[in-house]
């Protein structure tokens, strides 16, 4: 199976992202936006591993989770990887209760790390892909653009569990399917 841990957005929240989407496209119409069913906020990318892993990653979420309440997130600001200028991914930042956000993902880095596995070991920022380009050069007019998008005022999210997800390549595309919901304060 295909791995990743993240935060899913709730299905009350998606329709702001649609928005900005929305705007992304008409300002760049090359982009391929990300579906918004598949719209997360990924703690751990894990990839392939054999299938009898999932209760341990199951494990090592309800650990990560232990005593850590429900938490607020909100949308902030917009960049890409590897940079706002070059991008091959475009993102929403967040802001809010980041220090439980932090907390929860190296708590899940230590567990993966206990099982042997490889972690991704660059600067963590905690973001929602939104779009995906190829060969394009973002102009600073384009960027101030952007930027504005982010200027509405986004409700926050209430995030309330961690999900073990699989991806499922399917028609040059992933499909989602949740494993396991854990949610927050250690309850399943």
């Amino acid at each position: 199976m295909r791995f990743f841990i993240a935060l899913e957005i709730p299905k009350e929240s998606i329709k702001e992202l649609e928005g900005v989407q929305a705007k992304l496209k008409q300002l760049i119409p090359q982009v391929r936006l990300t579906d918004p069913e598949k719209l997360h906020l990924t703690l751990s990318f894990i990839g392939e591993q054999p299938d009898n892993l999932q209760e341990k990653l199951a494990q090592i979420i309800q650990n990560a989770a232990k005593d850590i309440s429900s938490f607020e997130i909100t949308p902030a600001y917009i960049d890409g990887f590897p940079n706002i200028h070059k991008p091959h991914t475009i993102w929403i930042g967040v802001k809010g209760d980041i220090d439980k956000l932090l907390l929860i993902r190296e708590r899940i880095k230590d567990g993966l790390l206990n099982l042997n596995l490889n972690i991704d070991e660059r600067r963590f920022t905690p973001h929602i892909a939104i779009a995906k380009i190829s060969n394009l050069h973002i102009d600073q007019r384009t960027e101030n653009l952007l930027a504005f998008f982010m200027t509405d005022n986004f409700d926050p999210f209430k995030i309330s569990s961690v999900k073990l997800f699989e991806s499922i390549p399917e028609h040059n595309f992933h499909r989602h399917n949740t494993l396991a919901e854990i949610k927050l304060g250690g309850s399943r």
